[in-house]
């Protein structure tokens, strides 16, 4: 009896250790689900958007081509599309989610959406007279943002008057970056991926209803951008009545919470950001060479931006609030194992996006973009552009991936350094390459430094503790790479058996297309479940829009 007794305490510890690791399992299960259901609302609308882009862009390409007036409205559209992409996905979110949860999860959602009044009104406050600055010394800035527009006077009055037209948006966005912030935060981020595509309603209808009444078509897009802001803002206003927090307007005040926030929020700027300070730069040394150049680098980052905005910027506006909450809650396994899935899912599909727009530049550039006043040389040089850029198409996401890593533990200041490391390097890599190989150097130099920059990332979460690579990921991907690289093999072989078409007529153009971004898709969805790179259960997951299970 007594020896019956001795054993049982065994028994039943070993029951609790089973059902410990089943409960562990399940937990890190639904942590998984909530990240890449998160992830797919992100990524459905965004790639909504990204779509009516493609068709703002067709619409621009065939009606500006690539000459100096299009040249003017991409430096204009550059600066507010600079901070909306620094902003609504980079600095203020990475900022303000984790403060804003953190008071939401502690003191309750009076003191958040306190909180948040506290923070729109000072936003409001310092854009307000930023805007009016910029307004005023506009002529004096473009001669920095676009020195070489200087030497020819009428391309650079066009762009000042474009630019100030533009302006406002930087003062709505910032606001809408902020109720975004809101809303991802209390997990309603339907409503905020959805907002750019109010963008790109406005600009198409500019173009299309606006264009005939105007100067150039330059005017009515550089008007389309301004309403859109006063849209979008108007729709996240409504959004957060819904979610039942209604921003108020106190007046300004630099309390110690907001001077907390503006601390994280500046280096972070610049750390979350990178990538489009190295996209800015590459506009004012851009501007010194010969005239299309912004336009081919315009071009080319659009089609770009596709992956970019559909699974780094998904994945990174998805991660951030669940990194945050487990990192307050001491969560480490948990977080850990998040940002692994983060970078198994966002490397699963940008490694073969990268390889595919590698592969097929040409074609699709010149099926997207070729008509009216964008010819076959427009074509030639975009794909160029489009080939660099590509090659570090990993490496943007990544940073968005990795990013959140840092920001969750209110980190902003490690990032930033590795952010100036990066800038510089690229600006050394724009002077030594732009002379050889012109805009193509500018863009082979953004991709370099982004790999540069996540390395410097990768490494450092590693040494803290907070990226431990796990087994399914090491095994994962190698599987992934093999998987891109003979998916991009079939492309090109394809490429070649369909040449007659892809440089026939329009309609066989798209066709010829067509064929070859669904072969790919198809193809390389095959070769990533026979090389186990992807599991069959992970499929009917992605398709159900939930994640697969963690091995």
């Amino acid at each position: 009896m007594t020896r019956r007794k001795s054993k049982n305490p065994c028994k039943a510890s070993g029951r609790k250790r089973t059902v410990g690791l089943f409960r562990d399992v399940a937990f890190l299960y639904q942590l998984a689900m909530n990240l890449l259901r998160s992830v797919a609302t992100v990524g459905g609308f965004t790639s909504i958007s990204r779509a009516l882009g493609f068709v703002r862009d067709i619409l621009i390409a065939a009606t500006l081509g690539a000459g100096w007036i299009a040249d003017c409205f991409f430096v204009a559209f550059k600066i507010p599309n600079f901070f909306r992409r620094l902003f609504a996905e980079g600095a203020f979110n990475a900022a303000f989610v984790p403060s804003f949860s953190e008071i939401l999860s502690t003191q309750g959602s009076a003191a958040a959406r306190r909180f948040a009044e506290q923070a729109l009104a000072v936003l409001l406050a310092v854009l307000a007279i930023f805007v009016g600055l910029l307004q005023i010394f506009m002529p004096w800035l473009m001669a920095g943002l676009a020195p070489g527009f200087v030497a020819h006077p009428e391309k650079y009055d066009l762009a000042v008057v474009l630019t100030r037209i533009t302006i406002p948006y930087l003062l709505f966005i910032s606001l809408i970056s902020l109720m975004g912030g809101v809303l991802n935060s209390l997990g309603r981020f339907a409503a905020v991926a959805a907002t750019p595509i109010l963008l790109n309603l406005s600009l198409i209808a500019a173009l299309i209803w606006l264009a005939g009444a105007t100067e150039t078509p330059a005017h009515a897009l550089a008007w389309g951008v301004s309403i859109a802001g006063v849209l979008q803002f108007l729709w996240l206003a409504v959004e957060c009545r819904r979610a039942g927090i209604s921003l108020r307007l106190p007046r300004p005040r630099l309390s110690p919470k907001i001077k907390n926030l503006l601390r994280l929020m500046a280096p972070a700027a610049l750390g979350a950001g990178v990538v489009q300070v190295n996209l800015l730069i590459d506009v004012v040394i851009a501007s010194l060479l010969p005239t299309g150049s912004l336009s081919y680098l315009f071009y080319a980052d659009r089609l770009n931006q596709l992956p970019i905005g559909v699974v780094g910027v998904a994945v990174g506006t998805a991660l951030l609030p669940l990194l945050s909450r487990q990192v307050m809650a001491n969560q480490d396994s948990a977080a850990v194992n998040s940002q692994n899935r983060a970078v198994e899912f966002g490397l699963l599909l940008t490694l073969p996006a990268a390889a595919a727009l590698m592969t097929l530049s040409g074609p699709l550039v010149g099926g997207l973009f070729e008509r009216g006043a964008f010819g076959p040389a427009e074509t030639r040089a975009t794909a160029l552009a489009l080939t660099a850029y590509a090659a570090g198409l990993p490496a943007y996401v990544l940073i968005k991936i990795l990013g959140p890593g840092f920001f969750a533990r209110k980190d902003t200041r490690t990032p930033v350094r590795f952010a100036i490391i990066a800038v510089v390097v690229n600006v050394v890599l724009n002077l030594v390459l732009m002379v050889p190989l012109k805009h193509v150097g500018l863009a082979l130099a953004t991709a370099i430094s982004a790999w540069l920059n996540v390395t410097m990332l990768a490494i450092t979460l590693h040494r803290r503790g907070h990226l431990k690579i796990d087994l399914r990921l090491r095994r994962r991907l190698p599987r992934t790479v093999a998987a891109a690289a003979f998916m991009a093999a079939g492309l090109w072989g394809g490429g070649l058996a369909l040449e007659p078409f892809l440089s026939g007529g329009e309609g066989s153009r798209v066709v010829a297309l067509a064929i070859l971004v669904v072969g790919g898709l198809a193809g390389f969805a095959v070769l990533a479940r026979l090389l186990g790179s992807i599991e069959g259960r992970d499929l009917q997951a992605l398709l159900r829009g939930e994640p697969s299970a963690t091995d």
